[in-house]
């Protein structure tokens, strides 16, 4: 019941997720981004595996080191989909075998898409593909572009409730933290809450490193 999009921009080493699901406030359990990767717990979620990893991704552990960490200490295993990105863009996945059908995976380079639930094997794989098509525009762009595929190609079997685009670079704070919790047409209406704050992203990173330079409010 849910799918995701993550990825490493090595152009400022920033990381991202964008995650959909039937469920409300899938963003506040599922996705998990920090100045040094991200992870992403779905399926049956354990929230617990989002704070556990990055602070395992600080401590300077790969990939491959803090999935298989995560998922032994997990309960249950089994139910779960974890996904991991580490500093140098390596991908680590989990699918355990109780993952509600149809559950599906796809890779890219520094980035992968993860689902469950799905109305068909290849939404994954056309959200991978549709990331990597435009690697020039911003990171969060790329993943709510990929997101928006992801659902023309036909999505999860339920209907989507809730949705987030999360971007995190340099800081211990997330420079885009946008989420939808319950709504009719929660992708669009992310949409229209990024290209609202895109303009001022900047602006707000800028207001936290130099306010006497900063734009006015």
């Amino acid at each position: 019941m849910t799918y995701s999009i993550a990825a490493r921009c090595p152009r400022d080493n920033a990381f991202g997720i964008a995650i959909t699901s039937s469920s409300i406030a899938v963003a506040s359990r599922c996705a998990w981004v920090g100045p040094l990767g991200l992870v992403v717990t779905q399926n049956v979620s354990d929230p617990a595996l989002g704070p556990a990893g990055l602070g395992l991704l600080r401590q300077g552990l790969g990939a491959g080191a803090v999935r298989d960490a995560l998922v032994s200490g997990t309960p249950e295993p089994a139910w779960r989909q974890v996904g991991v990105i580490d500093r140098y863009g390596q991908v680590a996945l989990h699918s355990g075998e109780q993952a509600l059908p149809v559950a599906a995976i796809a890779r890219g380079d520094g980035c992968f898409a993860l689902g469950n639930l799905l109305a068909n094997p290849d939404v994954p794989r056309i959200m991978v593909e549709t990331f990597a098509a435009e690697p020039a525009l911003p990171l969060a762009e790329r993943l709510l572009r990929a997101l928006e595929a992801g659902v023309a190609a036909g999505g999860e079997t339920d209907d989507e409730h809730g949705a987030g685009l999360h971007v995190a670079r340099a800081f211990d704070w997330p420079v885009v933290d946008l989420r939808v919790d319950w709504h009719d047409l929660p992708i669009t209406e992310l949409r229209r809450v990024w290209t609202l704050y895109a303009p001022q992203q900047a602006a707000y990173e800028w207001r936290a490193l130099k306010p006497s330079q900063a734009p006015s409010f």
